[in-house]
């Protein structure tokens, strides 16, 4: 199968580098790493995207899908694919219908450029709505809804909020554009710019139709005595969206689900994770983890929050993931 890849990356030599570079949209053949020679024109990929996406529920009606993923910080092309290519697998097994599109910002595979990085997922930042999501969510039709969603992993998580924010500071000419769902997995930004009345946030929450953040208290990437960190404010994939968040935003704690998934001899490693864990454990588990996909599947499909039966819901509300 080939995947749909839209990269920000520029090219030098005929080889993508991790720098900024006008955005370019690739086809990309099944066991591949994204290459300039497999670009294709701009209206030519959003037609085969937007194909691909659409499928036909039970009661005869056409609906489309499309799933954008923002990789996090360090990650090379080669890992990009790899997990780009393990929750497309496990998305289709639990009868996800639409398309899946990774939008690969311009990183660094080096640990210690965390800091690069995070300037070049700002700066790229805004070429994710201006030149995919925008277009896309723009083209619905009376008989045929275009459901768009990201996923936003580390600092995709970043990656989006200042998509979002930038695109509203911009004055886009289709003000009225909007994803249905967003999703947070090891989201590295803080708690606090989370908050319903930050201005960043605020653009996020209002072109959403519902955000959710799933944390897990152990992500050892997000811990604040991480040195590349330098003493950053505790993040949303950590701890949990800040208090007072709006109706539309959702947290789902990892914790105790991961606690039982790590632990040495854990009965459900092998049917949860069967293809064990790409990166650090603990940041990055959420890629090949059967029941992050029956959750994530869930929620891209619209079922309500607290329906959903990977999820334990609390007296108090809070809800925690759980194997079944």
């Amino acid at each position: 199968m080939e995947d749909y890849i839209m990269t920000a990356r520029a090219v030098r030599s005929g080889e993508f580098i991790p720098e900024v570079g006008p955005t370019k949209y690739l086809l990309v053949p099944p066991g591949q790493n994204p290459s300039p020679s497999t670009t294709m024109t701009a209206q030519s990929w959003f037609k085969a995207v937007r194909g691909a996406s659409v499928w036909t529920n039970d009661n005869g009606n056409e609906r489309g899908d499309i799933l954008f993923i923002v990789h996090g910080y360090n990650t090379s092309e080669t890992e990009v694919m790899e997990r780009h290519r393990r929750l497309r697998d496990d998305l289709v097994a639990e009868g996800f219908k639409g398309v899946v599109v990774s939008y690969d910002w311009p990183s660094d595979d080096k640990a210690l450029a965390y800091l690069p990085d995070r300037h070049r997922a700002k700066k790229t930042a805004l070429q994710l709505v201006t030149d995919g999501i925008t277009y896309l969510s723009a083209r619905q039709t009376a008989s045929c809804t275009i459901n768009v969603h990201a996923l936003g992993h580390s600092t995709g998580a970043y990656v989006l909020r200042e998509a979002f924010d930038d695109a509203d500071d911009t004055g886009l000419p289709n003000g009225s554009w909007n994803v249905s769902q967003i999703i947070f997995a090891a989201g590295d930004v803080s708690s606090g710019s989370m908050a319903v009345d930050d201005g960043g946030a605020e653009s996020i929450y209002r072109h959403c139709v519902r955000l959710t953040n799933y944390f897990n208290r152990h992500d050892e990437a997000l811990d604040l005595s991480n040195v590349k960190r330098m003493g950053t404010a505790p993040r949303v994939g950590r701890i949990g969206l800040p208090d007072g968040k709006p109706q539309s935003a959702v947290d789902v704690d990892c914790t105790s689900y991961y606690e039982d998934l790590s632990k040495e001899g854990s009965a459900i490693l092998a049917e949860d994770s069967p293809h064990g864990f790409m990166g650090m454990k603990s940041h990055s588990w959420y890629f090949g983890n059967r029941v992050f996909t029956k959750d994530l599947f869930s929620t891209l499909i619209g079922t309500e929050r607290r329906v959903i039966p990977t999820r334990d819901v609390g007296e108090d509300g809070r809800i925690t993931l759980k194997h079944i």
